[in-house]
């Protein structure tokens, strides 16, 4: 199983406007160029949703829909995959007031199943999680500062969509 984190800091936002933010997973096409097509479901305002995600992963699509639950009391989004390209997937958002700013965590664990295959296909997948995550709090906020490199390019003032993909 690999796991994925990506910390940031959303300077001057109150917590509950970022939680909002990220719950928006239609809008991630046109912040990241590794999403391809993300549909929402079923969503907020219930407390459970369901997402279905194409993310352009070498030279194709890496796909998985999801089933999602939200706790905006808590601040916490958690996601498992209930169909789709990995053999498990799931992690979570957690956001906390930090004084004026917003702390964002996310944590993934994924694995595709094929143990032969996990020395090359896992780095490359958890790299195009991570930017996809950078890329979109990036594109949703002003002067995010990562707890990761962020993606070369990945400005907030709208990012480019490179090539296709991987």
């Amino acid at each position: 199983m690999r796991h994925v984190t990506v910390e940031a800091l959303v300077p001057d936002v109150p917590a509950e406007t970022v939680f909002d933010a990220v719950l928006h997973f239609e809008r991630y096409p046109e912040l990241t160029p590794h999403v391809r097509a993300a549909a929402v479901h079923e969503g907020p305002p219930a407390p459970e949703g369901s997402s279905s995600w194409e993310l352009y992963f070498r030279s194709g699509l890496l796909r998985w829909t999801e089933r999602e639950t939200y706790d905006r009391e808590r601040l916490h989004i958690a996601f498992r995959q209930t169909d789709g390209d990995f053999d498990e997937l799931s992690g979570t958002w957690l956001l906390r007031q930090d004084g004026p700013d917003c702390a964002l965590r996310f944590d993934a664990d994924f694995s595709f199943g094929i143990p032969s295959m996990a020395g090359i296909l896992d780095p490359i997948a958890a790299r195009v999680i991570e930017e996809t995550v950078a890329w979109a709090v990036n594109g949703m906020f002003a002067g995010v500062r990562l707890g990761m490199a962020a993606p070369e390019g990945a400005a907030h003032e709208g990012a480019r969509r490179p090539g296709a993909g991987e």
